[in-house]
């Protein structure tokens, strides 16, 4: 404490040596102070050197979690956009598809009927002709050749152009993103030529592969049912029986001596052969043939798989059931006959083989009729049906992240 003597003041010059005297003394007590605050700083030099250090660190490490947190952000953002995208592309390729099967169908019908022409027939029959027996057996073998092979038809055209539509639209998804945040397909470009000529493969089933399918259930049909007389009496049991051995010999394919080929039989009506598809590199192939080449192998590879023949099947089985759930309406007993109805049911009730044939002869109305076709809807919305085409597109449009632009 710095003692003041408590003297008069007596003059200017007494007063101004005093207040320099008080200044001194002040000095002298602040660089007391400071030197304590120096000598305090170098005695916890290191201590204050670390705790910078370590503060310096928190605010660079918060910086750099603030930094990496917004790059999360963006990258979230921009993959949930991208989901949203290919999810939009996604159920709009299926609308197309769904429309697509449904466009197809009065061309599946039209050619169905002129090949398998049992209105002819049944006009043949109308005339009163010696050989009506005769007439009466093809009737019989062309109308349940003609429901079999339109069951196997649709069902084929609706899977076949699921794997075409999802293949293709795969492509196009990964067209879209070419060049675009670093994104690239690693692949030649699908144009628009390559698009329809690739779409038009369909063609095969509506003509040539139509045609040998109805070869082959013909002989399939006269096989099971050539043997069978009008007269006989069938439940739906019994009709249920005679489409399984049919189907049984269509979808029952042997490779050399009893030997079961790997592949779906009916695989072989989808495609036309490969004839040219594998040519030299020496015929300098376009990049438009390098590309549909490419689409038909992987086309031959989807179709081939496990998947393909397991979601086949599975259609083909419910398409069938529901041909036996529309000839049901027919095996249903006459009120006016007497009794309780609800004692017999479908399978209870047997008809002539010449009273079914009528019944199995309409049935191309309904799998093949217009819309709203109910067996086609079915089909289509089949979830086994709805997660092939959702793996197929899966695989075709997986993004591949350009190098130049990696991490």
């Amino acid at each position: 404490m710095v003692k003041v003597h408590n003297k008069p003041v007596n003059n200017a010059n007494d007063r101004k040596s005093f207040l320099i005297y008080l200044t001194f003394l002040q000095l002298q007590d602040s660089s007391k102070m400071f030197g304590a605050i120096r000598d305090f700083f170098r005695r916890h030099r290191r201590k204050f050197i670390v705790a910078g250090v370590v503060t310096g660190g928190a605010v660079l490490l918060w910086k750099y979690a603030e930094w990496k947190l917004d790059e999360w952000r963006e990258k979230e953002a921009a993959e949930c956009l991208a989901m949203a995208r290919r999810q939009h592309h996604f159920d709009s390729n299926q609308r197309t598809c769904n429309l697509t099967v449904l466009s197809m169908l009065p061309k599946l019908k039209e050619t169905l009927l002129e090949l398998l022409d049992s209105e002819k027939l049944i006009a043949e029959l109308k005339s009163r002709p010696e050989n009506k027996v005769a007439i009466w057996n093809e009737l019989k073998i062309t109308c349940f050749c003609r429901t079999v092979t339109c069951v196997y038809s649709t069902v084929l055209l609706v899977v076949f152009l699921r794997v075409q539509l999802n293949i293709i639209g795969g492509y196009m998804y990964l067209d879209s993103l070419s060049g675009k945040n670093g994104f690239t397909n690693g692949r030649i470009h699908a144009t628009p030529d390559v698009q329809k000529r690739y779409l038009a493969t369909v063609q095969n089933l509506l003509s040539d592969g139509l045609s040998d399918l109805i070869s082959t259930v013909h002989q399939a049909v006269r096989n099971v049912m050539q043997g069978m007389p009008l007269q006989k009496l069938l439940s739906l049991q019994d009709i249920e029986r005679l489409f399984g051995s049919i189907r049984c010999q269509v979808e029952t394919t042997k490779v050399g001596e009893g030997i079961t080929d790997n592949i779906h039989p009916l695989s072989r009506y989808l495609l036309a052969s490969e004839v040219g598809e594998g040519e030299s590199s020496a015929c300098q192939l376009s990049q438009d043939d390098l590309m549909f080449n490419k689409l038909m192998a992987e086309t031959r590879d989807m179709i081939e798989s496990s998947d393909f023949q397991t979601v086949l099947n599975t259609c083909l089985d419910i398409g069938f059931s529901r041909v036996l759930d529309n000839m049901a309406e027919f095996f249903r007993p006459s009120l006016a006959a007497g009794g309780d109805s609800q004692d017999f049911g479908p399978t209870c009730i047997h008809l002539a083989l010449a009273k079914v044939i009528p019944v199995v002869n309409g049935q191309i109305n309904v799998i093949c009729g217009e819309a709203p076709n109910h067996f086609i809807q079915e089909m289509l919305l089949m979830q086994c049906v709805k997660d092939f085409a959702a793996n197929v597109y899966e695989a075709f449009s997986q993004p591949i992240m350009d190098p130049a632009h990696g991490p």
